[in-house]
């Protein structure tokens, strides 16, 4: 074996020969989930006897309604859930999401058209993968979802963020994709209601973007998990619906988790062209075979039965939406819009850096809420995590009291910054 000097420059991995590299280039390219870092770092001040609120986890914090359990348990005692099962889904729950996905968004799909996937996040990576190539290019709408970007490198795609700010209701428009547009864009990613902001977009402007990929010749991965979280009247048209000739070149993700208050049981789906299906199933069968049965049993009760759960948890998420705003809207440096749907608010804070508050001052966004943990015991999630510095996202899907004594701790902290 050669020595190394002590005076000789490190390596880097790439420099390294196979066997030393301890991590694979690609997995080492991943960063962690910043939403679920904050959540975690909540939790564990939280255990460690600091009282804590936490504003970062997107989950609802209603219990799953009881018949859905009911049915879990049920499905635990059958000794044919005990074995391997599809890869792709249980006949009856795929069923049940081509019966749902016809109820909700008027989407006509078989169960050939459907995979079954271990939540959404899994469904948001497998259809990624089974779309693109190394290099091709997504277009991003920014303010994105943390896991977005990741997950379309994992994939070997290359993420370019669109970024649209507090002026447009958080809305890119077809201009600005067009713009971004190059001759490596496969696949445009569209998610309303979103996350992080809450945004949703008009039908007419959904109707704008699906025209502008189908004569571009693009596909559309869309995310529609908040599909049934919106407020005021507003609706969340989905795209292959509002532009039927798109459906071709159109893979939808959805599953249980927000709908249904089921973020544990990991219940997600792809809805999409058959043969894109096919191919997803087959990644899946080699990734992890079928879901869990009991959950997916779960998952059938929930699709098959009414909608007064999420009835009940819009009800509160509103009340609670627009509490958040009023309260967040009287800290001077704060500019918090009206999210129309998901449970978050997505305020811009940069009137707030660069500012001496409780005697430090905090130059970015993610300083700033690293000052807000230490300083007001609450968690809150940088934009940085969502690819628009100068921003938070907070969850207002936690009670009421703690949302309130959350943002009021948070009121007494920031109003003395000057």
């Amino acid at each position: 074996m050669t020595a190394v000097s002590p005076d000789s420059p490190i390596p880097s991995s790439s420099e390294l020969p196979p066997a030393r590299r301890r991590i694979s280039r690609r997995i080492a390219g991943i960063a962690e989930s910043a939403t679920l870092a904050v959540d975690a770092k909540a939790k564990a001040l939280k255990a460690a006897g600091k009282p804590v609120i936490g504003f970062g986890a997107g989950e609802p914090d209603f219990p799953t309604p009881d018949y859905i359990v009911e049915a879990a348990i049920a499905a635990a005692r059958q000794p044919a859930m005990h074995r391997y099962t599809p890869a792709g889904g249980l006949p009856a729950l795929k069923d049940a999401i081509v019966a749902k996905t016809a109820r909700d968004s008027g989407l006509q799909v078989t169960p050939a058209q459907v995979l079954v996937t271990n939540g959404g996040k899994q469904a948001v990576y497998e259809a990624l993968a089974t779309m693109l190539d190394p290099g091709d290019e997504v277009l991003l709408p920014a303010p994105y979802w943390t896991t977005y970007p990741e997950a379309i490198r994992l994939a070997g795609g290359v993420p370019v963020p669109v970024v649209a700010d507090e002026q447009s209701g958080y809305l890119v428009s077809a201009a600005q994709l067009e713009a971004a547009r190059t001759p490596r864009t496969k696949v445009l990613l569209f998610c309303s209601p979103s996350n992080p902001t809450g945004a949703v977009y008009p039908l007419e402007q959904v109707e704008e973007i699906g025209r502008w990929a189908l004569d571009a010749g693009l596909w559309v991965l869309t995310d529609e998990i908040y599909e049934h979280l919106t407020y005021g009247g507003v609706t969340a048209p989905s795209m292959p619906v509002v532009v039927p000739e798109l459906a071709d070149r159109c893979v939808v993700v959805n599953g249980v988790a927000k709908t249904y208050a089921m973020t544990g049981w990991r219940v997600g789906w792809i809805v999409g062209p058959a043969d894109v299906v096919k191919a997803a199933t087959n990644l899946q069968s080699h990734a992890t075979s079928n879901v869990a049965n009991v959950s997916q049993a779960a998952a059938v009760a929930a699709l098959t039965g009414d909608l007064s759960a999420v009835a009940t948890m819009r009800e509160a998420f509103d009340r609670r939406r627009k509490l958040i705003v009023s309260m967040l809207r009287e800290i001077p440096g704060v500019a918090c819009p009206e999210p129309q749907g998901a449970f978050y608010v997505y305020p811009s804070v940069k009137g707030l850096l660069g500012r001496s508050i409780g005697g430090r001052t905090a130059n970015s966004s993610i300083e700033l809420a690293e000052l807000i943990l230490e300083l007001a015991e609450v968690a809150v999630v940088p934009g940085e995590a969502f690819g628009t510095p100068g921003y938070l996202r907070l969850s207002y899907a936690l009670g009421d009291d703690d949302l309130v004594e959350g943002v009021t701790r948070m009121q007494r902290l920031l109003t003395s910054a000057d």
